[in-house]
């Protein structure tokens, strides 16, 4: 049966806002009624700064992002909403204006802007540029002066204007043509202010707000008004006499107090009615019918939104402009005809004519009993043939053509997460080989800062494809003509399809960027290796479990109650408001840092009240919160305990931009290492059986201190190098030079100084990091760096040099040419370009650490292939392997650990692997 594939919709850019569609309140934007935004940056941004809480939006590399948010997700329902045919955004300048230099006191004593601010208008605006919405602004004069402009150049024009603002002197912009929309609360509640409401709520027409306002006065821009003149006496003076004009006539007619007061603040309020009139009829540097609201570049937002991790309002922006892009592409290339296949001949003669094509693969899943994936069906696509093959209608003869093809190392496939459908196929106890590319490690290894690898999204933004995801109904670009009405059979297709072109793009920008060898040599071996370790899992045991619950409840139940007898009641712990109110109203210690819902009282706040105050309550209140933390790793472990009696990890190998790998469900890589609390939960992990046959051992082996080796080794400092050569103590090496001391006198405190700083050097630590880390003064902290790097000039040059060529190349690259862009490197952000900085000279060190660790376990695994050993890997936690030896295969399975982990990487300093075993994780380690 051939079924034919409708178009995939391939979206383009077409000028103009998103479709016309009736607004509720406001009638229809139209050809014929042009509706213009024009909106007040700094106003709505601080606005959306306030409205959500700093410290709940920031990146991974530490940029507050609240405002940002904010802002955008503003301009997305007022765009959505409203339908604007024209837009744009004015910004004020740091620079003096005329109401400045006439009184040098306008808008003095506002507020310090917050620390979490900086930065953000500039990112606002480059969200702007990506939306391709204008940005302006003009020496001299403010924001509102602008906005008061394209009011007027949109009323002759007879545009529908809506100005967007906190600033209450654009009510006397209002008219017919022109609206306020005046944030009654954040950014998302923004009524309208027309003429009615504004007469209604201060009892003046628009066109005399600002004499209201002269004469009352704004605090907000530090111009007092008359004393004891409120809203209602002004009103009535200008109601009564006309306005200000009319008021300056009939002064010896307005008598008692206030009259007296008027007369004697005359030349004040005449000079707040000059400082408060907007202009309307600047000279701007674009022309209003250059305001045209057009789509935004696609791929300007995904970069940076990507950055700004906003993968939420990505989301809703896309589908905002979406259904207009579906409507305008009715043509697309991408139209294979697919065959259904089930007999064993058809299967056979299938894969026969395509085994020297590559051949996309796109699973139809179906959860299963243990959470896992079976597989029901294959989308199949190679070159122009598209195939799809129901599983369970396969026969066994059919079956195993299939099976035969799919262990295949000679018929190259081509998937999207390899780890997904390996594992799924091995559920049905078939095996996956001979895939040559995995669009998800493809699309990370060329964009690693990424923040989504869904298809969907690589999809549209590499190809400009518009995948839409049937389950959540959004089918209608996707309608095939099919006879039987299968979509199941059509979506497996179109996605193979649509992964097999991806495939293409991504190996050309990966051989363009020299990550050709990385994916086929280290990444999709690895996922094969990391596929394997999942389906094995660690074995637990729940007795332990149990115990550790009681027990940190037990610590926690102990911990409350000693808090609750200090401070003589009891509280919710768990509420930063409560603890507020103790720790600064009523116990009355030190201020902490301001944040928006008061002072914070989070775990860096509590250890600096500790070392300031030392009461007792925050060593309670640490202790409770500590335990909490444990006994929610241990419920977490204990839910995660399958069939088997193993825990089943997944290792992400796309979410660190510098290649490390991650744990999740559960994440077995932040277990504390060096804790009392961290060694019994790693006792809970035992050595387990295979098929009844019980293992001997549990093995751990790791690298010592690889990340410093690597520094040796990149810097080419010699000193470092020959410590490394000779065996040395590498931080007591160090601080003997630093402090100018024997390495015999260098004290655990010295070396616990030196150990922070060589690593936090790894991590661009600055002078007040390692002071604050340290709890030593910063001149105590700049100076042990400077000794540091008088002493050992080799890696100063090298981390001075790594950022200057990285800003030339504009990427940072790895012992094995993993590369990391960074274009902020040359950003105008000084906030920007400093995190930039600083993920410079981490990404080389950390990103080398975690490719040779992959190395390692490639070669380990081979090893323990080629010996035909039953000992397996079970964990990787950053630099440490933990295997799981068979009985008689310890002393064989040591050796090969200790060689392939030391033939990882070839450097200038022997890499030392130091192994341990035991029954338990806990007794493994060393």
């Amino acid at each position: 049966m051939r079924t034919r594939l409708a178009p995939v919709t391939e979206t383009t850019k077409p000028a103009g806002p998103p479709a016309e569609k009736t607004i509720s309140g406001t009638g229809t934007a139209t050809a014929e009624r042009n509706r213009l935004i024009v909106i007040d940056g700094h106003s709505m941004a601080f606005r959306a700064f306030y409205a959500l809480p700093a410290e709940n939006f920031s990146t991974s590399t530490g940029q507050h992002t609240n405002a940002v948010f904010g802002f955008t997700s503003m301009l997305i329902n007022l765009i959505r909403d409203e339908r604007p045919t024209h837009l744009a955004v004015a910004f004020d300048l740091d620079t003096p204006t005329f109401r400045t230099v006439e009184y040098t006191e306008y808008k003095a004593g506002r507020n310090k802007t917050p620390q979490e601010f900086f930065g953000q208008i500039d990112l606002i605006i480059k969200v702007m540029e990506a939306l391709r919405i204008p940005t302006i602004s003009l020496d001299g004069y403010e924001a509102d002066d602008i906005l008061a402009t394209l009011a007027e150049q949109g009323t002759a024009a007879d545009f529908d204007v809506m100005v967007v603002t906190g600033d209450r002197d654009a009510f006397q912009l209002v008219n017919d043509n022109v609206t306020v929309l005046y944030p009654r609360k954040g950014v998302t509640d923004l009524p309208r202010m027309d003429a009615a409401a504004i007469e209604e709520k201060y009892l003046v027409p628009p066109a005399l707000y600002s004499d209201l306002a002269a004469l009352v006065g704004e605090t907000a821009d530090n111009l007092p008004g008359v004393p004891g003149v409120g809203p209602k006496t002004a009103a009535k003076w200008i109601k009564l006499y006309g306005g200000l004009d009319g008021i300056w006539e009939n002064l010896d007619s307005i008598k008692g107090k206030v009259g007296e007061a008027l007369r004697e603040h005359v030349d004040e309020v005449k000079r707040n009615r000059r400082l408060n009139r907007l202009l309307g009829d600047l000279e701007l540097p674009i022309a209003l019918e250059k305001l045209t609201a057009s789509h935004p570049d696609r791929e300007a937002v995904e970069d940076l939104f990507d950055a700004l991790q906003f993968d939420v309002l990505r989301k809703r922006l896309f589908d905002l402009y979406g259904e207009e892009e579906a409507a305008a592409n009715e043509e697309e290339q991408l139209t294979p005809e697919f065959t259904v296949l089930s007999s064993a001949g058809e299967v056979n003669e299938w894969f026969d004519s395509t085994k020297l094509h590559n051949t996309a693969i796109s699973p139809v899943l179906q959860v299963i009993a243990n959470g896992g994936n079976d597989v029901v069906g294959l989308g199949l696509v190679s070159s122009e043939t598209a195939a799809y093959i129901a599983l369970e209608e396969l026969d066994a003869a059919a079956e195993q053509e299939l099976a035969q093809w799919l262990a295949h190392l000679d018929a190259p496939k081509i998937v999207h997460d390899f780890k997904v459908l390996y594992k799924a196929l091995a559920q049905r106890g078939l095996k996956l080989a001979g895939v040559v590319d995995d669009t998800v490690l493809s699309g990370y290894l060329v964009q690693p800062d990424r923040r989504n690898y869904e298809l969907a999204d690589l999809s549209q933004y590499h190809l400009r494809v518009s995948l839409s995801d049937p389950a959540a109904g959004s089918d209608a670009q996707l309608q095939l003509d099919l006879d039987n009405g299968d979509t199941t059979s059509r979506d497996a297709v179109l996605k193979a399809a649509v992964i097999h072109r991806l495939s293409e793009y991504l190996s050309a920008q990966l051989v363009a960027r020299g990550g050709g060898e990385l994916l086929s040599g280290l990444e999709l071996p690895l996922a094969r290796v990391l596929a394997d370790m999942e389906l094995t899992g660690i074995a637990v045991s729940v007795e332990r479990l149990d115990t550790l619950l009681s027990d940190f409840t037990a610590t926690i139940d102990a911990a409350q109650s000693a808090a609750f007898e200090i401070i003589g009641k009891e509280i919710n712990l768990g509420s930063p408001k409560q603890l507020q109110t103790v720790l600064f109203d009523e116990l009355g210690l030190p201020k902490t840092k301001k944040i928006k819902t008061g002072y914070s009282t989070d775990a860096d706040a509590l250890n600096d009240l500790i070392i300031k105050s030392g009461h007792p309550f925050l060593h309670e209140l640490l202790a409770y919160r500590d335990a909490t933390k444990l006994r929610q790793t241990v419920e977490g472990l204990k839910k995660a305990v399958d069939h088997d009696g193993r825990v089943h990890t997944t290792y992400l190998q796309t979410v660190a931009a510098t290649g490390r790998l991650s744990s999740t469900n559960p994440n077995l890589q932040n277990i504390p290492i060096r804790s009392e609390a961290g060694r019994r939960i790693r006792e809970v992990f035992m050595v387990g059986t295979s098929g009844g046959t019980p293992y001997e051992t549990l093995l751990t082996a790791d690298y010592s201190q690889i990340e410093m080796r690597i520094m040796a080794h990149l810097s080419g400092d010699e000193a470092l190098i020959q410590a490394f050569k000779e065996g040395e103590d590498l931080h007591r090496f160090v601080g003997a030079r630093i402090f100018n001391v024997d390495p015999a006198d260098v004290t655990s405190e010295m070396r616990s100084k030196v150990k922070a700083m060589s690593y936090g050097l790894v991590y661009g630590l600055s002078s007040f990091g390692l002071s604050k880390q340290l709890g030593v003064p910063v001149d105590e902290a700049r100076t042990m760096m400077n000794d540091y790097f008088e002493r050992f000039g080799a890696v100063r040059d090298y981390l001075r040099g790594v950022v200057d060529q990285a800003r030339v190349d504009g990427y940072t690259c790895t012992i094995e040419g993993r590369r990391r862009y960074l274009p902020d490197l040359s950003s105008d952000n000084r906030q920007l370009r400093e995190m930039a900085e600083r993920a410079a000279l981490n990404a080389p060190i950390q990103g080398s650490a975690a490719d040779i660790i992959k190395k390692a376990m490639l070669g380990v695994d081979r090893a323990l292939a080629s010996g035909g050993l039953r000992s397996r890997m079970l964990l990787q936690v950053h630099d440490e392997l933990l295997l799981e030896v068979a009985p008689g295969e310890r002393e064989v399975v040591e050796q090969l650990m200790i060689e392939e982990m030391a033939a990882a990487a070839t450097l200038s300093v022997p890499l030392d692997v130091q192994v341990g075993a035991g029954a338990s994780w806990h007794e493994a380690g060393h």
